[in-house]
């Protein structure tokens, strides 16, 4: 990770340990950002006793929750940095006195302007993959917890940034064919529904909303694996396509059956098994959280195909930068 990041991560940790006792940490963005950010929530609430809420920007400070204070951290992401909601949810949550740490690509925005500290990520290909969005992440969080614990056992998962591009890298080598196979399957679909839960959760939800809906066209539609059987089953048909992002961690379980009714009743069932993840490099206590970074690239992969099968570009939009809404 690059020496800058590094420190903006220090600073921003620094700053949490002056917080007199946290009584929560809230994630607010939109969209991709917000989704993101999922695991953020889902590892807090595994790893300590502080309390972890995401949120859509708008419904945080609708919602203006009871316990936000000057006791509180709030971390909010936009890539442009210039995204209303968020930089909203920033300057509501500093009036109430909490903690603001604002994550984005861009430098010297809005959303660094409204917030107390910045932390900023690279973007592209070529990036690497510790330089990314998730990395940076993945580095305030596991910092966080090192230093608000004191264990030394998260050091191990900082470590592990240093080896992501390659565990990237070695995704890309192993599923590139199946996506391809999968998207050319797929290319005429009208619908098709996305299911996963756990770390998993966020990523599986950002392919339905952002890969499929928005740059897409493509009607879909995010099931977590727990409710898919209080109701969204009932839709499951010989013709209805899912694809299912099958955990490793302790969520596995929910996946599993999932996967096992669906091959039983549809011929379109696509599971992306996170047990064929090769991370040899980090330590099994946190295999499961690196696992949905892997997840994003093979969900990066099938948009791409996606985009190539159907002739449609992912930066081609109906709404978005072109109205007011």
């Amino acid at each position: 990770m690059k020496k800058e990041y590094q420190q903006e991560i220090k600073n921003a940790v620094a700053a949490c340990q002056k917080v007199a006792g946290i009584n929560h940490i809230y994630f607010a963005a939109c969209g991709g950002s917000m989704a993101f950010m999922q695991p953020a929530e889902y590892i807090i609430n595994r790893e300590c006793d502080i309390p972890a809420t995401i949120l859509p920007a708008r419904e945080f400070t609708s919602r203006n929750p009871h316990a936000l204070n000057e006791h509180s951290i709030v971390v909010t992401c936009s890539h442009s940095g210039s995204t209303p909601e968020t930089n909203e949810a920033a300057k509501f949550a500093k009036k109430k006195g909490a903690l603001t740490i604002g994550i984005a690509f861009t430098p010297d925005s809005a959303l660094e302007k409204n917030s107390d500290y910045t932390l900023h990520y690279s973007w592209g290909k070529g990036t690497d993959a510790a330089d990314l969005n998730t990395g940076v992440l993945y580095g305030f969080i596991f910092s966080f917890l090192k230093a608000i614990t004191g264990d030394a056992k998260y050091a191990k998962a900082i470590a592990a940034l240093d080896d992501l591009e390659k565990m990237a890298e070695r995704t890309r080598q192993q599923f590139g064919e199946t996506a391809k196979k999968w998207t050319s399957e797929l290319k005429r679909e009208k619908l098709i529904y996305a299911v996963g839960s756990g770390i998993n959760a966020g990523e599986t939800y950002s392919f339905a909303a952002c890969w499929l809906q928005e740059m897409q066209w493509i009607n879909s539609s995010y099931i977590n694996s727990a409710e898919y059987f209080h109701g969204p089953f009932e839709i499951t048909d010989f013709d209805v396509p899912f694809i299912i992002c099958e955990g490793m961690g302790v969520t596995r379980q929910m996946d599993a059956r999932v996967v096992d009714f669906a091959q039983k009743h549809s011929d379109k069932v696509y599971v992306i098994d996170n047990a064929k993840y090769d991370m040899h490099e980090v330590d099994d206590e946190f295999k499961e959280y690196y696992s949905q970074i892997l997840s994003g690239v093979v969900f990066r992969m099938l948009a791409e195909g996606f985009s190539y099968e159907r002739g449609h570009s992912l930066e081609s939009r109906r709404y978005m930068w072109h109205l007011d809404y």
